[in-house]
């Protein structure tokens, strides 16, 4: 791994446990056992360094969430495996969040600090519930959900529960509460499913 990846890496880990504000540059570095050289020589500031940490947080949620998804043929399968991969393989990754989810950890915290960056992260968000609904509206058209569901609100409720359940993970790390919680979600998909 490069110095540059290490503190992404690292910042990733900070930011998820200490948020954005509460971690220093020096937290960072010794973490990574570089000097601030070494780190200037790669970000020009700390809020480039945000920019980078966000873009990796993104990529690595991309890959968790997203894998095996283009082997399902049915969008409702589709929204039950992301829920799954969330449980599974993103919400307990303690090696690069050991915090829990560092996105919502900086929503919250830069909401009415640092809005400018708060709303680099609520982007994210928008996407995955158009992502949710895009699925939900496939499914409607597709002739797979009961007659008058409303998609909007459906994928309004899986991206609230999945948040509940990012909370309630982080709060108790009970991975009994948190397998509960995702299931509570897909059975409500199937209620609403032909």
């Amino acid at each position: 791994m490069s110095l540059k990846d290490k503190i992404i890496h690292e910042s990733l880990r900070q930011f998820s446990t200490k948020g954005y504000m509460s971690t220093s540059i020096s937290d960072i570095l010794h973490a990574v056992g570089t000097s601030k050289g070494g780190l200037y020589n790669h970000f020009k500031s700390k809020e480039d360094l945000f920019f980078a940490a966000l873009s990796e947080a993104r990529k690595i949620w991309r890959q968790r969430n997203l894998a095996g998804l283009d082997q399902l043929d049915q969008p409702l399968d589709k929204i039950k495996k992301l829920l799954e991969n969330y449980r599974d393989h993103y919400l307990t990754d303690a090696e690069n969040f050991p915090g829990g989810c560092v996105f919502v950890t900086l929503a919250v915290e830069l909401h009415d600090q640092q809005p400018h960056l708060a709303k680099e992260v609520n982007e994210g968000f928008q996407r995955f519930k158009s992502l949710v609904k895009r699925l939900l509206d496939q499914a409607q058209a597709a002739g797979g959900l009961k007659d008058g569901v409303n998609t909007e609100a459906v994928a309004e409720m899986i991206f609230s529960g999945t948040l509940g359940a990012c909370v309630a993970y982080t709060s108790d790390r009970s991975p009994e509460n948190l397998d509960q919680n995702i299931r509570g979600l897909i059975a409500f998909l199937n209620t609403i499913s032909r």
